[in-house]
């Protein structure tokens, strides 16, 4: 194991839409840029990498731009330990020491998985995880999938199946007919989201959307048999090979709560508080897309770009931009506002339905606490290899008391590291290094 040490003006996390426009704009004013994700690809989960179709037009242009100004990419680099100026990274190579003038947190989203009977079955996925799997190349072909769950993400991962050759079976909103329809009636407001969803619907055509309707049981032996649908039209189950289920995105926030970034609660979850210029409360460290709250990926660009124009020393660009970010985030509402959660999903899981898949800790082993540290410390619910990433957002909608307040403080490591990584930064830590 060896340790690098490189020193940056601008150090943006996270390679998706918005660190890749941050780091577009802050290399555009002749500054040094390093641009550090945990991925071999550049592009985030919105455009990960294809194995069976191009990249997007906006990525080629975007990571052109990168490398013409001489962006550093630093892949498959997880940061573990954060400090003033200065992160420490995994890699397979060894340790980076990343030193930064100004930072830039463009760390996305994770998807929200809420537990039902059977979600634990090989062949259940979130909804933006099937994704991810076929696009990596996950056979699917002649395989029958059902898409479930909540927002437009299911027609993007319902669309993605269809395209590796999965036999879309139907789609299941979560949202009522009658709020969706509400949705795409104020989508003209904007004309490219509005284009974007029509495309989706033309290519799926044929296969079945419906509202209303939640996935309320996966059943099966070794894995996926069917599922048990409830929805307007009473009880169903359909049989199928795969599930694809998700309800919605879950800032990520593990890096700006262990910098000491003030965080505040959008819902039952943490997002990054920051002010109109994308400053958080630490100074020289800003945030831009999912992290400060679901927007999509139009949001995250333009929040990137102001990002990183700001984090270079350059403000004139970054104002110019910030009615579009206004109108951005004003479809964030709109999302939030039309497809809010079913209360029936949050009651779903039964006392034996796992809820921790990493420490095997059933709904009723978390029966009775008043807090999610009680829970924790109790059943090691949380205490595995997600680090409560999937546990604790599903926690946090099933029980009120399991919300936690924004702040309340994250010890390093922020994700598992090797030992020989936690050795060097403690002792790097007693001869006075930061972090």
């Amino acid at each position: 194991m060896t340790e690098s040490v490189r020193h940056f003006d601008v150090l943006v996390v996270g390679a998706g839409p918005a660190g890749l426009n941050a780091a577009a704009a802050a290399a555009s004013h002749g500054v040094r840029v390093g641009l550090i994700d945990a991925q071999p690809r550049p592009g985030g989960q919105v455009w990960r990498h294809d194995v069976a179709a191009p990249q997007p037009s906006p990525a080629v242009g975007v990571l052109a731009t990168i490398s013409q100004h001489g962006v550093e990419w630093i892949a498959q680099a997880q940061v573990v330990q954060a400090g003033p100026e200065c992160l420490l990274a995994e890699t397979a190579q060894g340790t980076l020491r990343l030193h930064y003038r100004a930072l830039v947190l463009a760390t996305g989203a994770r998807e929200l998985l809420l537990p039902f009977p059977g979600w634990t079955l090989p062949g259940v996925t979130g909804a933006g995880g099937a994704q991810a799997l076929v696009k990596q190349g996950w056979p699917m072909i002649g395989k029958r999938a059902v898409v479930a769950g909540s927002g437009p993400l299911l027609l993007a991962a319902a669309l993605t199946l269809k395209r590796h050759g999965a036999q879309v079976l139907g789609i299941h909103e979560q949202a009522s007919s009658a709020a969706v329809r509400g949705f795409a009636l104020r989508l003209p407001r904007w004309p490219g989201k509005a284009a974007q969803a029509l495309g989706m619907k033309l290519q799926l055509a044929g296969i079945p959307y419906r509202g209303g309707s939640v996935v309320v049981a996966a059943h099966g032996d070794a894995r996926l048999r069917e599922v048990e649908i409830d929805g307007p039209r009473g009880r169903e189950r359909i049989a199928c090979d795969h599930l694809a289920v998700g309800y919605g995105l879950v800032p990520n926030t593990e890096l700006a709560e262990s910098l000491g970034c003030r965080l505040e609660l959008a819902g039952a979850h943490p997002a990054v508080a920051v002010d109109a210029e994308l400053r958080t409360s630490v100074e020289h460290v800003f945030a831009a897309g999912e992290a400060l709250g679901i927007g999509g990926r139009d949001c995250a660009q333009v929040e990137g770009a102001i990002a990183g124009h700001l984090a270079a020393g350059h403000s004139g660009p970054a104002r110019a931009v910030q009615r579009k970010r206004r109108h951005a985030r004003a479809f964030a509402g709109l999302l939030a506002r039309s497809f809010v959660l079913d209360p029936r999903i949050r009651s779903l899981a039964d006392a034996d339905t796992v809820v921790c898949r990493c420490e095997d800790v059933t709904l009723r082993q978390l029966q009775g606490f008043a807090s999610a540290r009680d829970a924790r410390l109790a059943t090691r619910c949380g205490m595995g290899a997600c680090q409560g990433r999937i546990c604790g957002a599903a926690l946090a909608e099933l029980d009120p008391a399991c919300v936690e307040s924004p702040g309340a403080g994250r010890r390093p490591p922020l994700f598992p590291a090797r030992l020989a990584t936690l050795a060097e930064s403690f002792s790097n830590h007693s001869q006075g290094a930061t972090p």
